[in-house]
Order: structure tokens, then C-alpha cells, then sequence
């Protein structure tokens, strides 16, 4: 049969078994209550509540599974104009905690006066019907990004563990919701959420994969959207093999950034007293690593690290300690990528939704073409991108991925870093091309991953607040310097 797969590395955190919670009402609207005790808060408490929806929502009379929202209450009823839908990435990433995320990291007043914010798990993410390929820590499994191939022989190497991964998820669904798990079934399950909310439109903040999704629902129910922001953008509604290759793209535009401030801090770090230097040394300690593992830490895992610290400067003193580490055959630090393996249940919905997306080659060929080509246009990363990954050997999706609909109201904005390592500036660049007139791009002198709230551009902050708030979408393209 045939068979065919960034996100991003936040969803390594792992996620406890769901626990009893409250349930909806049937024509009352969702019964609000105590989020379960493994969903942290910084500074707010949430409510929570679970939300029926149709396993196939083209049998929508069939078997169903429940939901779980949570909601950040409008801090000025008087002021409200509705909700506003979080989706911090992944797929796979839970978002239960994430209106209290924003709001603890700076989210403007008059946004949480204007609208409830809903944090959810979607479909297969933990409190909402969680899916498992039964990954371990023994196992090893590092997820959304393949091994760096040297050759052609290393594709082939890799194509046969790519095979035992789909088979195993496969072995592992038994009650066959894996299947279920795409991005237009997620977009769909959001308008069940609205209806249960009763909001005649909803207004949607996703980041990163989250890009997809606002951009899946924004083209699917047009007219129930409100105001839609997608920040860092993986370029369409769905990820594929062109996505997973723009990776290496952002690595190569990002890593300057990080090689200049290695380089002025040469005398505490001994990276290179030049970018040009930082850059030698990290070909140079991948090599090496290929060859000799120091501390179970291969060239693998050197430069999946490496990528996971390009995610914003807060990462860079850490990611400059591993490499000195590294180099000098010490301890090596904990980094966000090369900790313990990833969890379980991120990871597995990871790979159900980019592979039930897209209809994957299942040409050994066409990746090891891929990686020649990257290996050399993209030398830090790109033959790791390019290579095949388990969605080459999945079982081929129940529905084309959703076209973006350039057809309906100007409500689109998007928030776009220039240098990004997992979403470069193209993609945001390639999904306002989509989107036609319905959106606007705003392009952020800035690196990193992550734009409103999470960065620190005036400009872009003031920008979607506006638009957020008042319904300002800016008259054209903006950049913000």
C-alpha cells in the first residue's frame, strides 16, 4: 500500500494522561470549571471545560470525542466583542496554558479586555482523545527533522527507519484515530468550538504550525472569521516536503545572528573571534561528531541543537556552552533539543498530521535527490531537512490539503521575522501571496522564532493590536524596522 509526514521543538515537553474534567452541556454551552492540575498558569487562573465533536466529521451522526478548552475570561465585559482561538504550534503542541502564556509575558490590556481568550489541546494532543505511536525514551525517536545524511547511502539507511516508525505508529492505533488527525479535520473541529461558544465568527492567534491552521480555517469557513493573525508561517495550510526543506533556509539565515554574538563574546566562549569562524567551527565540531559521539552527543543531535538554539537570543548562552562542551570533551549541557527524548504524544500527532496533510512521495529517490542538492545549497542543515521522513511510507490521506481561499473579507494578517530558523520570511512571504487581498504581510526586522508578544518589535506589537482591537488591517505590506 502506498505510504507517505518544525513543527516546532517546544512540543519536546511532555504531557501527562488526561484526567476527569468537566463536560459540555448539550444546549447550555460548555460547563466551565477547574482546568486539570497538570496544566500550569503563571499568573491567571483558567477555566475549563470539554467540547463534543465527530471522530469523522464526515459522519458527524458517528463516534465522537471530546475537546478540551480552556478560556482567560475578558477582564472588561463591558468592552468584550468575542473570542479570540490560540494555537501556539506544533501539531502537537498542547495550548491548554497558552492564554496564560500571553498573557504573563506582556499581552496588551485592551486585548484581554476585548476578547475571552480559548486555549484548547486539538484533536490527539492530550486531554483531547491522545494518540500514540508508542515511542520511548529507549527508542531515541527525535522527531519532526531527519538525521543529516552524508550520502546517498545514509537516505537508504534512513528510509528503512523512517518505515519501522510508520509502521510502528500503524501498530499502535488501534482504534484507528490517527487517521482522523489532519489539519482540515482541526479547522473543522474549531467551528464545532464557535458554535458551542455561541459566536456567530471567532477571531483566531496562531503561531508557527498554528499559521496552518488559522490559515485552514480562515479559507474553509471565511465568513465566520473575524480577525485572523498567523505569526511565523510555515507557508501554506499544510506542511510538506518544500516546508521541511525551507528549514535548512531559515538555519542559514538565522545562524549569522547567533555566529556575530558568539563571536563577541570569543574570550568567554572560544567559538571563533569572527563570524566566519563561528561558522568553520561548527562544521567542524558536526564532523567530528559524526564520527566520534563525545557523551552519547552526535553530529545529529549537535545540529538539531544548534537549529532548536537559533529560536531566539534568550538561547544562545546555552547553545554556545554545549558547543564549548562539546569541543572540549566535558559534560555537555542540557539544551532544548538535545535533552531526553521527546514525549510520546507529541510527537505522534506530529507525524499523524503532517502526513495525513499531503499525499508524501514515496520515492526513495526523489529524497536522496533532494538531499544532493541541499548538502550543497544549504550546507548546515539542508541535508537533514531534505531527507525522507516516516510520512513517506504512511497510508495516503482521506482529502487533498485545503487551497487557500483568496475569496472573502480582508481579514488576514501576517507576522513574519526576517530571519527565522523554522519559519523563514518565505513563508510568510509565500502565504500573503496566497491569500491575495485578503491579507497583509508585516515583515519584522527582527530573528527568531516568534513575532507578537513573544518578540520585542514596537512596531509589530502596535500593529496587531490595532488590528486585533479596532480592526486596523494596515492599507498595505508593512515593515517594521
Amino acid at each position: 500500500m502506498k505510504r507517505r509526514r518544525a513543527a516546532v521543538l517546544a512540543v519536546m515537553v511532555g504531557l501527562s494522561c488526561s484526567v476527569v474534567a468537566p463536560t459540555a452541556v448539550a444546549d447550555e454551552g460548555p460547563a466551565w470549571g477547574p482546568c486539570p492540575a497538570d496544566v500550569k498558569t503563571e499568573t491567571v487562573v483558567l477555566e475549563c471545560a470539554t467540547i463534543p465533536v465527530p471522530l469523522d466529521h464526515a459522519d458527524p451522526g458517528g463516534e465522537r470525542i471530546e475537546l478540551m478548552v480552556s478560556r482567560l475570561a475578558s477582564t472588561n465585559p463591558a468592552k468584550r466583542r468575542g473570542v479570540l482561538m490560540l494555537n501556539p504550534g506544533g501539531p502537537g503542541g498542547s495550548g491548554l496554558a497558552f492564554p496564560d502564556f500571553l498573557a504573563s509575558r506582556g499581552m496588551p490590556a485592551s486585548v484581554l479586555e476585548s476578547y475571552d481568550l480559548i486555549g484548547m489541546d486539538t484533536r490527539g494532543i492530550g486531554h483531547s482523545a491522545p494518540v500514540s505511536c508508542g515511542f520511548t525514551n529507549e527508542q531515541g525517536y527525535l522527531g519532526n527533522i531527519p538525521p543529516y545524511a552524508v550520502d546517498d547511502a545514509a537516505v537508504l539507511a534512513q528510509a528503512e527507519s523512517a518505515k519501522r516508525v510508520a509502521e510502528q505508529c500503524a501498530a499502535h492505533d488501534a482504534d484507528g484515530r490517527m487517521r482522523h488527525l489532519s489539519t482540515a479535520n482541526m479547522a473543522r473541529d474549531l467551528d464545532r468550538i464557535r458554535a458551542a461558544l455561541g459566536e456567530e465568527k471567532v477571531s483566531f492567534l496562531g503561531y508557527s504550525y498554528g499559521s496552518a491552521l488559522g490559515a485552514a480555517y480562515a479559507s474553509m469557513f471565511p465568513e465566520r472569521s473575524d480577525r485572523i493573525v498567523v505569526d511565523s508561517n510555515i507557508g501554506d495550510t499544510h506542511l510538506d516536503h518544500d516546508g521541511l526543506r525551507r528549514y535548512a533556509l531559515g538555519f542559514e539565515e538565522t545562524f549569522p545572528d547567533f555566529a556575530k554574538w558568539a563571536a563577541e563574546r570569543h574570550a568567554a566562549y572560544g567559538l571563533g573571534r569572527t563570524p566566519e569562524e563561528v561558522r568553520e567551527t561548527y562544521f567542524r565540531l558536526a564532523a567530528r561528531l559524526d564520527a566520534a559521539p563525545v557523551n552519547g552527543i552526535d553530529g545529529r543531535v549537535f545540529r538539531l541543537a544548534t537549529f532548536a538554539g537559533l529560536y531566539g537570543k534568550t538561547k544562545y548562552g546555552l547553545t554556545a556552552q554545549a558547543w564549548q562542551s562539546v569541543s572540549s570533551g566535558g559534560e555537555t549541557p542540557r539544551t532544548t533539543a538535545a535533552e531526553a527524548a521527546p514525549a510520546d504524544n507529541p510527537w505522534s500527532v506530529f507525524l499523524a498530521v503532517t502526513c495525513n496533510d499531503f499525499d508524501w512521495s514515496g520515492d526513495v529517490r526523489t529524497y536522496q535527490r533532494a538531499v544532493a542538492e541541499d548538502r550543497e545549497r544549504y550546507p548546515m542543515y539542508g541535508a537533514a531537512s531534505a531527507n525522507i521522513s516516516p510520512c513517506a511510507f504512511w497510508d495516503a490521506p482521506a482529502e487533498p490539503p485545503v487551497a487557500v481561499d483568496r475569496n472573502g473579507p480582508e481579514n488576514v494578517l501576517v507576522l513574519q521575522n526576517r530571519r527565522d530558523p523554522v519559519t523563514p520570511h518565505r513563508g510568510g512571504a509565500l502565504l500573503d501571496e496566497k491569500f491575495g487581498d485578503r491579507s497583509r504581510l508585516v515583515s519584522v526586522e527582527g530573528s527568531g522564532h516568534g513575532v507578537y508578544v513573544l518578540g520585542d518589535n514596537a512596531c509589530a506589537l502596535s500593529t496587531t493590536t490595532d488590528f486585533l482591537v479596532d480592526g486596523q488591517l494596515p492599507a498595505q505590506d508593512t515593515a517594521c524596522r
